[in-house]
């Protein structure tokens, strides 16, 4: 097998047919799918959409789901329909699989990050498959996952896997829109070289809430930490079977070096600095430069927002540019105090701090 841990991310669309309702024939085969690559000694963790759309099918209702009500209620419901199937098909497998519903918040502070890392090792420890979906019942708006893609993306970097496989209802990432007749699929794509963010729009899919442009953002997130991500038709049998051969599918986003846990953590923070940091040309080019340089005082010329050791904070040019993200080593009041001064404490240490590149 080309890889020993890995994620599968499931769309909405791969599992339900034209009629909005689960195609329980495909779910089938992407679970003999995922059972056989389990046995022969990979570790599998399923990221699965679909708990409004099962819900739904529940209530036989077949009009868009509009109010925040709504998708509380069918992904209630449908988080135990869909988990009782794909529970079922794993156990005629002789494979067992645990639940996690994770929220945005798990990944804001670095407790609640190692503390949900240690669940998932003990469930992997067991040879249980985690199968996780947002709490979709309890999450509110502003502290939700942009979609599932974000998410399947989060744990990836969290449990350090070699790779991201995410099913959809297409081939891949073409060079056009895929309704194009002569649409072709980008085969590899490295992001250092290929800004793929040219030949896509942000248009998702009917059923679920991701499009391909968050897809590819995560995937190039991804690639700059070490990961691999695989974009392919979910709809096709064997897709995932192809992938780990190694046969070329889809559309892979090649993996760039590996980094620490902690840079990986931090890489995927956005949205959660506390506070900013602003730097002069000096230090921006040291950082830039030099992966082994911390953040001195010296180089800071202005302080913004209020935050105490252990927060993450941005780093950014004096043109507001963001460079990167690190844990303060001590509060804002301090850090203005010192800021512009030679011979001081690291305001961020380099194991604590990540560059985007």
């Amino acid at each position: 097998m080309r890889y020993k841990k890995i994620v599968i991310k499931i769309g909405t669309s791969v599992i339900t047919d034209e009629n909005g309702y689960l195609d329980l024939p495909r779910i089938k085969n992407i679970v003999e799918q995922i059972a056989q690559i389990r046995k022969e000694g990979v570790d599998v963790i399923v990221v699965l959409s679909g708990a409004v759309t099962a819900g739904k099918t529940l209530f036989q209702e077949a009009k868009p789901v509009t109010s925040p009500k709504e998708k509380q209620l069918y992904a209630s419901v449908g988080q135990i329909s869909l988990m009782n199937y794909f529970s079922k098909q794993f156990f005629d497998k002789k494979i067992t699989i645990g639940q996690i519903l994770a929220t945005k918040e798990d990944f804001r502070d670095r407790k609640h990050y190692l503390n949900m890392r240690s669940c998932f090792e003990a469930l992997l420890g067991k040879e249980v498959i985690p199968v996780v979906n947002e709490n979709d019942a309890i999450s509110f708006h502003g502290a939700t996952f942009t979609d599932n893609d974000e998410l399947a993306g989060l744990i990836a970097s969290m449990l350090n896997c070699d790779a991201l496989i995410v099913l959809t209802d297409v081939d891949g990432v073409c060079d056009k829109h895929p309704k194009h007749k002569d649409a072709k699929c980008l085969t590899k794509v490295d992001p250092k070289e290929t800004n793929v963010f040219d030949f896509i729009t942000s248009e998702k899919s009917s059923c679920g809430t991701g499009g391909m442009f968050s897809k590819c953002k995560i995937a190039t997130r991804l690639s700059a930490i070490g990961i691999g991500t695989h974009i392919v038709n979910g709809t096709k049998e064997n897709i995932i079977s192809s992938v780990m051969e190694g046969k070329l599918v889809g559309t892979e986003f090649v993996a760039q070096k590996n980094i620490s846990s902690m840079k990986r953590w931090l890489a995927n923070s956005q949205g959660h600095e506390v506070g900013s940091v602003f730097i002069n040309e000096g230090a921006k080019e040291k950082l830039l430069t030099n992966g082994s340089v911390s953040l001195l005082p010296v180089g800071i010329i202005s302080v913004e927002g209020e935050f105490e050791k252990g927060d993450i904070i941005a780093i950014k040019t004096e043109y507001n540019q963001v460079l990167g993200r690190g844990v303060a080593q001590y509060n804002s009041s301090k850090a203005g105090a010192l800021m512009g001064k030679k011979g001081e404490k690291p305001l961020v240490r380099c194991d604590y701090l990540f560059i985007i590149e």
